[in-house]
């Protein structure tokens, strides 16, 4: 099991280092638009498709509409222009989203009466969680494109490197201190420890990660305390995108969103945090800084 999790590892981690490196905008777009569409897949089984008809006409209409938007616009998505007055209105759906996530996740499972029935409610917030991640990633990874062509690249990970962070943070810092459960109803592993110690390490990462960056690199500029305080909520947000994941994975009996990674679950499983992080982070750079 542990070799078979380090060669999917292995292999994730050399896809996503190409993607980000090599693919051109358009392909790029294509390939997130993918991984969005394995998550609607997986989406499915939340609102109780798990085998059925219904599970194969979303996913492929989704796919077909996805594709079709892409290809419609890869002129402009080859420009590096992703975030207009068109789409922006899906990050603040996205802040809505997970408003109304920390709710639900806070009074589970109480909240489930509102939400179980009907079905069609889980798959909306399907869209609110993957179509803000969509373009989140889209326009953060081509930031400034015409430009500089690598400055959206040091941008996504900065955003990168304070989730994975903050989970090795967590992880290490739960198991040493862990007490104080964060949400036993939901997740009964995590602990308030381990979320301040993934916070503390992620705030930490981040500041040392801007000192081997370009001195004209964007967030540079930003005044430190500022910088903090979104990557503050960034990283807490992303923990709220992995509850909200792990409640409904809960309530439907599954321990992952699939076997598609071998070793590692599903696809959902692997950009639960990165669903709520990068649409917050997003909209405070865009909106914001």
């Amino acid at each position: 099991m542990l070799k078979q999790r380090i060669i999917s590892a292995a292999a994730l981690l050399v896809f996503v280092i190409a993607a980000l490196l090599l693919f051109s905008p358009y392909a790029f777009a294509l390939t997130v638009a993918t991984i969005v569409v394995l998550g609607i897949w997986e989406w499915c089984q939340f609102a109780r498709h798990q085998n059925d008809i219904w599970r194969w006409l979303i996913t492929g209409l989704s796919a077909c509409g996805l594709f079709v938007i892409i290809f419609a616009y890869r002129d402009y998505i080859n420009a590096g222009i992703v975030l207009n007055s068109y789409t922006a209105w899906l990050l603040v759906v996205a802040l809505i989203w997970w408003t109304v996530a920390l709710l639900l996740v806070a009074s589970y499972p109480y909240s489930t009466k509102y939400w179980q029935k009907p079905a069609l409610l889980q798959l909306f917030f399907g869209f609110f969680t993957l179509a803000p991640f969509l373009l989140a990633l889209l326009a953060l990874r081509l930031y400034n494109y015409n430009q500089n062509s690598y400055e959206g690249l040091w941008l996504l990970f900065y955003v990168l490197l304070l989730i994975w962070s903050a989970d090795t943070g967590a992880y290490f810092c739960g198991k040493a201190f862990g007490k104080h459960k964060l949400a036993a109803r939901v997740s009964p592993g995590k602990t308030w420890q381990g979320a301040i110690g993934g916070v503390v390490v992620a705030l930490i990462v981040g500041i040392l990660f801007l000192q081997i960056t370009p001195n004209e690199f964007v967030l540079r500029s930003v005044s430190l305390p500022l910088l903090l305080l979104v990557s503050f909520g960034t990283v807490s947000i992303s923990i709220l995108g992995d509850l909200t994941e792990s409640m409904f994975k809960r309530h439907v009996g599954i321990k992952d969103s699939s076997q598609l990674i071998p070793g590692h679950g599903g696809i959902l499983d692997r950009i639960d945090s990165l669903t709520a992080a990068l649409p917050f982070f997003c909209a405070m750079f865009y909106f914001c800084l």
